[in-house]
């Protein structure tokens, strides 16, 4: 991997992986005020996420293939 891993967005892709999450719950657990302190919108800028919709279900994250790809690299 080229560039360097921001250790929280690190953590968000993990806390992903380990099961299904809401949109809705997404949003309400990683929110911040701090415009610097994007976690989950660089993770999914980055491709290591994405939204998708499960029927029965709603809006869910999930993990992508290159969200994996970060986690197996990085020990994780």
């Amino acid at each position: 991997m080229n560039e360097t891993v921001d250790p929280l967005v690190l953590d968000f892709v993990e806390w992903v992986a380990r099961e299904p999450r809401a949109y809705a719950e997404v949003v309400s657990t990683w929110k911040t005020s701090c415009p610097r302190l994007t976690i989950w919108e660089d993770a999914a800028d980055r491709g290591y996420v994405a939204r998708e919709t499960l029927p029965g279900i709603g809006l869910i994250v999930a993990v992508t293939e290159d969200g994996e790809k970060l986690l197996r690299a990085n020990g994780r």
